[in-house]
């Protein structure tokens, strides 16, 4: 509880007739006696006044309040949370609130200030915006009740418990650009087509025609119908995609305000979308994080809510990328031939131990290195040059960045696909590779 200005002022009026009085007096200058009678007496009403309401203060109840906010959040879009707020009393309330938001997320509008009417609930509302993904929980609310006579304030807690997860940014996603990738693969005409013939997956029997091949004849079907019977094939429908997502302490490079290891979720997620949506199954596995996340790969759009909820608190560490035991725990959980995006952000060191693990993958499913580049890098590479200070910062991300090349060339030409790419726009390029494979019918 502290005094209001109103209380503050009246004090100070008090103290000021009382120092004008009191130096008076000590120049010998004449000052009736009831002056200073009335000052003190003005005082001690004061503050017993103010004794009386600071009593009265404490017991009035405190409101009630109520808290709605969405259950969950996109990591960097501005929500809206609204309070209810309600009291018994019966005159108006002119009361301020500042509701404890966690640590990660940013607000606006906070403190609020709002007059109360008796028997009626008022509804006010402040905006939230995620910094991080993960859970967070909301327990107090700090409301600033004024006394009956306006001398006080004090400042309660309200008990109001909720809580709310951040997702990765896909709501961006499901608005224009989604709606633009599915105009894009209209246009493209990536259609999933099937293709009888000598595929992987076996599709019916029927009678041996010419031009078959030997390998075709089922023998015990024959040997039952007494007549060649071929078996028919056709290629897989249900293709696998796997993303070996890097969860290690390079991932936590800032570029804005999302780390590379949010723009590899966003990316991932993305794809994720556009591969459901053409009927193939997508799976998770990281790698270099407290806790190894793995998800088979499962067709359905019901699948991306899998990811999302699997993903939402998922964040970086500090440590190194183990490339050998991420393969090795992959080959022994995906026995099935699959797509494997490895996303991570390589380094020239990277060179022997990332190709080995990719070579072992690599026998039995197609592996797609998707490599994220710093936008400082480029920025740097693109920067005027004037002082020698910049002339040795440009020489150095020169260099960083043809050791970078060159680590890319040496996967090439062992086969390993490469995608290097800035944060923002690993995505993309993501699909583009994938929409284009569909449409060759590579995958």
């Amino acid at each position: 509880m502290k005094p209001s200005r109103l209380l503050l002022i009246w004090l100070a009026i008090l103290l000021v007739i009382g120092i004008v009085l009191g130096t008076l007096r000590a120049l010998e200058i004449a000052v009736p006696s009831t002056l200073l009678s009335i000052n003190w007496g003005l005082l001690l009403a004061l503050l017993a006044l103010a004794v009386l309401d600071a009593i009265r203060l404490k017991r009035l109840p405190s409101p009630h309040l109520r808290r709605h906010m969405p259950g969950s959040l996109a990591l960097g879009r501005w929500s809206e949370v609204k309070l209810d707020v309600e009291h018994a009393f019966t005159q108006p309330l002119n009361v301020q609130l500042f509701d404890h938001v966690p640590s990660g997320l940013n607000f606006e509008y906070l403190p609020l200030t709002v007059e109360l009417q008796p028997g009626q609930q008022s509804q006010i509302g402040y905006r939230l915006r995620p910094l991080k993904r993960g859970h967070f929980s909301f327990e107090h609310c700090e409301i600033s009740l004024p006394s009956p006579l306006g001398l006080w304030s004090d400042k309660r807690l309200l008990n109001a418990v909720d809580s709310t997860r951040v997702y990765p940014d896909f709501a961006r996603l499901y608005g224009g650009e989604l709606l633009a990738v599915d105009n894009w693969i209209s246009q493209l005409g990536v259609r999933q087509k099937q293709r009888r013939g000598l595929g992987l997956e076996f599709h019916q029997l029927r009678e041996f025609r010419e031009g078959d091949s030997l390998r075709q004849i089922d023998w015990k079907a024959t040997a039952r119908q007494r007549t060649p019977i071929a078996r028919e094939y056709q290629d897989e429908r249900d293709q696998q995609i796997i993303f070996m997502l890097d969860c290690g302490r390079r991932m936590r490079s800032q570029d804005g305000e999302l780390a590379h290891f949010d723009h590899a979720l966003n990316a991932c997620l993305l794809l994720s979308y556009i591969a459901l949506r053409q009927g193939d199954a997508v799976g998770l596995s990281t790698f270099a994080s407290d806790r190894a996340h793995y998800l088979a790969p499962v067709k359905g759009t019901g699948q991306l809510n899998v990811l999302l909820n699997s993903v939402y608190d998922l964040d970086s560490t500090q440590r190194p990328a183990d490339y050998q035991a991420a393969a090795t725990q992959l080959l022994a959980r995906q026995k099935r031939r699959a797509l494997v995006v490895l996303v991570t952000n390589l380094r020239d060191e990277d060179d022997e131990e990332l190709l080995t693990a990719v070579k072992r993958l690599s026998k039995l499913h197609r592996v797609l290195v998707a490599s994220l580049r710093e936008d400082l890098l480029d920025n740097l590479r693109h920067a005027p040059v004037q002082t020698l200070p910049e002339a040795l910062t440009y020489c150095g991300a020169v260099d960083y960045l043809n050791d970078r090349a060159q680590l890319h060339e040496r996967l090439k030409a062992h086969g390993v696909l490469v995608v290097d790419a800035r944060p923002q726009e690993l995505g993309a390029e993501l699909v583009t590779r994938y929409l284009g494979w569909k449409k060759d019918g590579t995958i």
